[in-house]
């Protein structure tokens, strides 16, 4: 039985993840551009899925839909693949292989079908599978979030419970690379509750890397309240990288507070006057356009944007309604024209990037043969 890996440029890290668990039971993922036989996977987000749906619903094979809008709106998503992932799916997309290549029953926990869903009735333990195999990618060293901001799907798709690789699994992967990078939801979480950080075993980990470390720079990222003089001490020790990216998301507290996001714009100060005070550069994540942000909560946004800047970088986001979050559903508020022109400048003058006017810029990059 062939099973492939529809290629789609937001997904490459759940790629590389997914063809490793596959690799070590006998499934090897090929890479495609359109859907081919006997099974072809995709993983989906909420920008991707528009433009693939219609070539899943007329492919002429099995089709397989994971990732974070398959798992937030299974239900919809299998109206038109045959079976869709919900949540993590190292474990569950071999079981369902398994399953088809031995034509046994596919009602599966964690795979939805149009007539049949059941929960997942295990999880993941990351150092069961390898980080990456033939098809490379970067070292996913931490899974889950205890915060529940929002507008963010991982705390809905893998848990409230941080859990973590070994050290000695990270170490094994990350020391073929020449540069060490990783993934995690908050690096100085590792090792951690994700609310109190356990800084020995960050250190304890670069310890055992024995080449270039870069560490809360993307796909990284750091919490604000966690950039202490400890933190970034390990930073200036051991690690490459000059620059830290963390996210404040507003310069409202009030905004702060109703996201859930556990820190205050008091945080993010601190944390941009330390990494001066280090020698490191702040990059720092904003998202504009909150459905319930008043004139005064964007104008507060700008104001700390600018600031940052002087000093720093700032990467701003275009809020996206997300499904499966708290603010599913929600329309996204029109930018104050002072607010867009503002961002403009910046980026003109390189102190700002993203994608605070097309989100899509960011999540996901069209290839000329996807089917509209």
């Amino acid at each position: 039985m062939n099973v492939n890996w529809r290629l789609i440029h937001a997904a490459r890290n759940s790629y590389a993840v997914l063809s490793s668990a596959c690799e070590q039971a006998g499934f090897i993922l090929h890479p495609v551009e359109k859907p081919a036989d006997d099974v072809t996977c995709y993983s989906l987000n909420s920008l991707n899925e528009p433009a693939v749906r219609h070539e899943i619903a007329h492919a002429g094979c099995i089709t397989i839909a994971g990732g974070p809008h398959a798992t937030a709106r299974y239900t919809d998503v299998a109206r038109y693949a045959d079976y869709v992932v919900v949540g993590e799916g190292e474990y569950t997309l071999v079981r369902l292989l398994e399953a088809i290549r031995s034509g046994t029953d596919t009602r599966i926990p964690g795979v939805a079908t149009k007539d049949h869903y059941a929960p997942a009735d295990s999880s993941v333990r990351l150092d069961a599978y390898p980080a990456f195999s033939q098809m490379k990618g970067y070292v996913e060293i931490s899974r889950g979030c205890p915060f529940s901001c929002g507008y963010c799907q991982t705390p809905r798709i893998f848990g409230h419970c941080m859990h973590h690789r070994s050290i000695d699994a990270i170490a094994s992967f990350a020391n073929r690379y020449q540069h060490s990078r990783f993934v995690s939801p908050n690096a100085f979480a590792y090792g951690s509750d994700g609310i109190h950080p356990r800084f020995e075993k960050i250190e304890r980990l670069f310890s055992a890397l024995d080449h270039s470390i870069y560490f809360g720079t993307f796909p990284s990222e750091v919490r604000p309240e966690f950039v202490n003089d400890r933190s970034l001490e390990l930073i200036t020790g051991y690690c490459a990288n000059t620059k830290l990216h963390f996210g404040a998301q507003s310069g409202s507290d009030t905004v702060l507070e109703r996201l859930h996001r556990g820190h205050t714009v008091g945080d993010v100060i601190n944390a941009v006057e330390l990494c001066r005070d280090h020698g490191i550069t702040p990059v720092v994540d904003f998202i504009v356009g909150f459905p319930f942000e008043t004139d005064e909560d964007q104008n507060d946004t700008v104001q700390l944007i600018s600031w940052v800047a002087r000093d720093g970088m700032v990467h701003a986001h275009r809020f996206l309604s997300l499904p499966g979050t708290p603010l599913a559903g929600t329309s996204v508020r029109p930018l104050l024209p002072n607010t867009a022109q503002f961002l403009g400048k910046l980026a003109l003058l390189g102190k700002l990037t993203g994608s605070w006017n097309a989100p899509e810029i960011r999540f996901f990059r069209r290839p000329s043969n996807d089917i509209p």
